[in-house]
């Protein structure tokens, strides 16, 4: 049985599914009817310059991640994959002393609560009292260290703990936003058409630009006039058209909700 053309193409990699949209974008050009003055770059740097307006400019183009660092006993700098592009807050996995891995104080008040309400919960223990043990754990998390205290370069994906480790091996939870890889934004059924329109809208500018350099070809009867102007025109248009719909969120991204505060 045939596979269909308009299923999601989970199996491809990322040359197969920009070879794919190449060709795509080729016979919406007219390839076969007119010649086009269009190198195999250009079809590279359009998609290219996509990839980045898009990821300006969509919420959709990142998704929330969490990631464990393991430090090292007196470093506090080091450098994250190049698909974090912000840091959202940096947790230890407890609280306390630093000596280990899994080192910690000894908590007798922990001890207590899971003594008596986890452990014999047929017999005391209920929700006010687990709401007064999750409120104590969050305000000895920030009174004693449970929440890092950063500083993180987008640009060089470094970040800057404002600590001083004492041991080497213990784990720090980092909750960040990365960019989702080309092979899923060329695959979301939300992202892929706005993709294809954009990167056509610039490779129509790229051939205006080259056809606007001669206003007419020579030949009988006076010659041709190419339409070099209509095309850049057309181009620009259609990209005010994608940001457009960006802002109208298109692609799945999530709309902007009210702010309090």
């Amino acid at each position: 049985m045939p596979a269909n053309e308009l299923a999601v193409p989970n199996n491809r990699n990322l040359e197969q599914l920009k070879e794919a949209m190449f060709e795509n974008l080729r016979f919406r050009l007219g390839e076969g009817i007119i010649d086009l003055e269009l190198d195999p770059e250009h079809y590279e740097q359009a998609y290219n310059y996509s990839v980045l307006t898009y990821r300006q400019r969509a919420e959709n183009s990142v998704q929330e991640s969490y990631t464990l660092l393991t430090v090292d006993k007196n470093q506090d700098t080091y450098t994250l994959p190049t698909e974090f592009i912000n840091v959202r807050q940096c947790f230890r996995r407890t609280i306390g002393l630093e000596t280990g891995p899994g080192a910690s104080s000894f908590d007798p008040f922990s001890s207590a609560i899971l003594n008596t309400y986890l452990l014999n919960y047929n017999y005391a223990g209920g929700l006010a009292t687990y709401d007064f043990y999750a409120g104590y754990v969050e305000l000895a998390a920030r009174m004693f260290g449970g929440y890092v205290i950063y500083t993180f370069d987008p640009v060089t994906k470094t970040i800057r703990f404002v600590r001083d480790f004492k041991g080497s091996g213990e784990q720090i939870l980092i909750w960040a936003d990365v960019t989702r890889p080309e092979t899923t934004l060329l695959q979301d059924p939300g992202i892929t058409p706005w993709m294809y329109d954009f990167t056509l809208a610039t490779l129509k500018t790229i051939i205006g630009e080259a056809r606007e350099k001669f206003s007419t070809v020579a030949g009988p009867g006076g010659g041709t006039a190419l339409n070099g102007a209509a095309m850049k025109a057309e181009g620009k248009q259609e990209q005010e058209r994608c940001l457009k719909d960006l802002r109208d969120y298109v692609d799945y991204s999530q709309p902007l909700t009210w702010v309090q505060g």
